[in-house]
């Protein structure tokens, strides 16, 4: 399968490249890095990269910005990032991607623990992950030539622990590589509509 990668140059897109990579053509995309560039809070820039790197079988995300702040502190434009960023960045990944990809395509979004278990200054991140596996689920039963959706949804990740820790205590952490798997089962497998929880 050509798989796009956006967010290939963090840890859970490095995790899912080595996972996937050895069976599959991977087109490595990021924010400033990779094979290909793009900016998901801007649909001029999703719609020129899928003009760029061509039909495709598969794509994953695994980028998006969110504010961590204190509710106290947050106001409107703290919520604007997240709900830019990595909510309508991946919704517009699938509603502009669907245009380009291949017939029976998969789309895998990123989520996080928070949708489910909040953290302190987690508000926005909550907000947006359980949106984006909302979604997911609703967007499954109307996606065209049998296409599929899903969203990966992990612990925090032991490799993040430095500088995640105090926000996370009492979180069993989980490995890069433990996560990729449910992005290898979201892309290689048949179901659609689904969250993988991991952790």
């Amino acid at each position: 399968m050509k798989i796009l990668l956006i967010g290939a140059g963090g840890t859970i897109g490095t995790a899912i490249e080595k996972e996937l990579a050895p069976r599959h053509e991977i087109v490595r995309i990021g924010r400033n890095s990779g094979d290909e560039h793009v900016d998901i809070s801007d649909s001029a820039s999703i719609r020129k990269l899928f003009e760029r790197t061509g039909p495709f079988d598969a794509l994953i995300c695994a980028a998006g910005n969110v504010t961590f702040a204190p509710l106290a502190e947050m106001t409107e434009d703290s919520f604007a990032l997240g709900l830019r960023d990595k909510l309508m960045g991946q919704v517009n990944l699938l509603l502009i991607g669907r245009e380009f990809a291949n017939d029976g395509a998969s789309f895998t979004f990123t989520t996080g623990i928070t949708s489910h278990d909040p953290i302190r200054t987690g508000a926005s991140a909550s907000l947006v992950n359980g949106a984006i596996d909302a979604f997911v689920c609703a967007a499954a039963i109307e996606m065209p030539r049998g296409m599929r959706v899903n969203s990966v949804s992990p612990n925090v990740l032991v490799e993040a622990m430095g500088a995640y820790a105090p926000y996370f205590r009492g979180f069993k952490p989980v490995s890069g590589a433990d996560v990729a798997l449910a992005y290898a089962k979201s892309v290689e497998g048949l179901q659609t509509g689904q969250t993988y929880h991991v952790g």
